[in-house]
């Protein structure tokens, strides 16, 4: 009786195993087929590069689309923002943000471009453009959040330092009394101004590939857990 309780109780581990092992695995290709479709919805505006106005920037159905938009309008006063561990060319360094207030439609935040951190991290000065400009880019969902560890952002001399592009964070700290829009507005590289930046969609992040490779390993360790658990109960049983 003992022999078989314990034949149970193995096996209820095991299929809990393995059914952990699975969601993980479906979660990675989830993730990889969502990634996949960003990207080519992504490709096709990028190669249309039909404009927008900014206004469409406030859409909330649009959250989550992608638009190449055109607009006037100025900078905020507001402190820059800093988006904290940012890797290019193998070097730290920050994103930096700044609000823009369009002509048409509510305010958005706009990625300015990437700047390397010195080994002290000291914060690089990023001025903010004066006048009325008009810019151009991609409107894009901000980057993902990842784990949301800790406060979203914090002051640093005259600027905001970020963990993460939390917008409602952002007009707390701000003291923004209009809801930011739901989209951030990544700057053509083309325009002057602005720092070093490219439209790549998976900045610090994981590509397609690497997530159907994960899930691959996941599903492989939940078939290795089967086949280990299918081993002992026949061995078990032999024995008896």
């Amino acid at each position: 009786m003992s022999r078989r309780r314990n034949l149970v109780v193995g096996w209820v581990l095991a299929a809990l195993v393995i059914a952990g092992f699975v969601r993980l695995g479906l979660w990675q290709t989830h993730r990889a087929v969502e990634k996949e479709a960003m990207l080519a919805a992504a490709a096709q505006v990028l190669e249309r590069r039909d404009p927008q106005s900014l206004a469409v920037a406030d859409d909330i159905k649009r959250a989550h689309a992608y638009d190449w938009a055109l607009g006037r309008g100025e900078f905020d006063k507001r402190d820059v923002l800093l988006l904290d561990n940012q890797q290019r060319h193998g070097q730290a360094g920050v994103r930096a943000y700044r609000i823009f207030l369009p002509e048409h439609g509510g305010p958005l935040l706009v990625d300015l471009g990437w700047l390397p951190l010195p080994g002290d991290r000291k914060l690089p000065a990023v001025p903010r453009p004066e006048g009325t400009l008009e810019l151009r880019g991609l409107l894009a969902p901000p980057p993902s959040t990842g784990l949301a560890l800790g406060p979203a952002l914090g002051r640093d001399h005259a600027a905001w330092l970020m963990t993460r592009v939390d917008l409602g964070a952002m007009e707390k700290a701000t003291g923004l009394s209009v809801p930011l829009a739901p989209r951030v507005l990544r700057l053509d590289p083309a325009m002057k101004i602005g720092y070093e930046r490219d439209l790549e969609l998976l900045p610090n992040t994981l590509p397609p590939e690497k997530h159907r490779g994960y899930a691959v390993q996941w599903f492989a360790l939940a078939l290795a857990v089967l086949a280990t658990a299918l081993i002992l109960t026949f061995r078990k049983r032999r024995q008896a």
